[in-house]
Formats: C-alpha cells, structure tokens, sequence
C-alpha cells in the first residue's frame, strides 16, 4: 500500500536521547531494506529531551533520504515514555519498535512480518531462545541485570524468555491498544507492554534474534536496576487497582502455522 492513502505497510518508531552522533547510519541502513522489500514505511522518532541537537540531525538525514518522517518531541522522562509516544502515534498497519542503535539487524525484520500474516499480533525478538546470535555481548553486569529482570519478570508479570530485547513488532491495533494503558517511563516498561498485551488476549511469538551490544548505552546500571524491580511491582499494582482498563481473554490467542502453539503464554 502506498503511503498516499495515510497507511504505511509499516512504522518504524525509534526512541531516542542524545543520539545524534550515531543515528544516520542505522536510519539509512532502516530505508535501504525497506525500499529494497517495497515496504511503504514511515519513520517515528521521538526526542526524549536530547541537548546535542538529535531532533535536527534526524530531519537532515530524513531529507536528504527522502524519509516519510515524523519527529516528535518529548521532556526527557526515559525510552519507556518516548517508545508509548511513538507508539501509539503509529499509523502503519505494522508497527516496529527498536533501538537507535539498531542493534538487532534491520534484516531480523523478514522473519517477524510472516509471523503477522499467519495471524500474530505481537512478535518480539529474544536473545535467550535457540537460534540467537549473540555477536557482542553486553557487559557482564548489564546482561546479569537483563537475565535477573526476565527472571522476575517471568515470575511475577509474564512469562517470556527476553523481556528486555528493543526489536519488538506489532499490528497497529495491538501497539495502540497496548501502549495506550502504559503507564511507566523506565526500563520496566517491556514488561508492562507484554503483561497488558497478555491480559487484552492478544498472543505473543517470540522469534530467536542477532544481536550486538553498542557502545554508548544510556542505561545507569544502578539507578535503572531498582526503577525497573519497583516497576514490576507497580505493574502488579495497577493491575490490581484497575488502571489498566484490562479486558482479559478478549481475543483468541492464534497458534502456529500446523496449529502448533506459541511460546511464553
């Protein structure tokens, strides 16, 4: 579908903060797969407060790309407030969040979009499943943190083997639908998408993804780790108090091409 009638194939949203020194590169390596798969895409990217001039990098590279570009502004509150900005701002029948990084290839996205089409509503990348590459792992301390999260994320919010992974996709209605009831700015908002798209009934596949850590992180080791524990207890909270609006078991959860059931429900 053509981007003339409003809806793109698919958005590509992208937070970020202080990242004007290494964003061209991954948004031209974004455009290139989507021409070269003849996705009609649009290019959401939310400036979560950055002071190196992000904002205006990412218009100058979107015109000399010729990018459908939108680029919205935000107060610096963290990736989980600006990612539910972008989101819900989408209007692609497929919506894709990820790093600005890119440090899941952009090529990781050929084998999410099948996925949609057999009837999937959420699929996100994971670096625990068999089949991940793993090429640059993160800092020992950091990957301890994202395996404690998952950890307390599967025991206490959702079960799912990679919470943390930023290279999730999405159907429109989903992202909107999600995004729309979150409520946390920090590193625990993963989790808070993936318990709300759980308890509105729209299943989940996971798909086994590359990836590399990238330097340059804005992750504060200390700081974020507790943010995000408290966040997976006021996930549990707001849930209890209803803010979510939930309406669970809504829709049927689909299986598998061969009726095969998805992972991590």
């Amino acid at each position: 579908m053509s981007q003339e009638d409003g809806e793109p194939d698919i958005s590509v949203v992208i937070p970020a903060y202080n990242e004007a020194g290494r964003i061209a590169e991954p948004l031209r390596r974004i455009h290139d797969h989507m021409q070269g798969r003849g996705l009609a895409a649009e290019f959401v990217i939310v400036d979560d407060g950055s002071t190196d001039g992000t904002a205006d990098t990412v218009r100058r590279i979107g015109s000399d790309l010729g990018l459908v570009l939108r680029v919205l502004s935000a107060e610096h509150r963290g990736k989980g407030g600006a990612v539910r900005i972008g989101m819900t701002a989408a209007r692609g029948r497929a919506v894709l969040m990820t790093d600005a990084d890119l440090s899941s290839p952009i090529d990781e996205l050929d084998r999410f979009m099948p996925h949609l089409r057999d009837g999937a509503h959420v699929v996100i990348g994971s670096r625990r499943l068999g089949g991940a590459v793993i090429e640059v792992h993160q800092p020992f301390l950091r990957e301890a943190m994202g395996r404690v999260f998952t950890l307390l994320t599967q025991l206490f919010v959702v079960r799912v083997s990679d919470a943390t992974c930023g290279f999730k996709l999405f159907t429109r209605e989903a992202a909107h639908e999600i995004f729309s009831r979150l409520t946390l700015d920090d590193w625990s908002f993963d989790a808070e998408a993936l318990f709300v798209a759980r308890k509105l009934g729209y299943g989940f596949r996971e798909v086994p993804i590359a990836w590399r850590d990238s330097a340059g992180t804005k992750v504060h080791r200390g700081r974020d780790a507790m943010l995000a524990l408290i966040g997976l207890i006021r996930i549990r909270a707001n849930a209890l108090a209803g803010r979510y609006h939930l309406r669970e078991g809504a829709r049927p959860q689909p299986a598998r091409a061969g009726g095969e059931p998805e992972r991590s429900q």
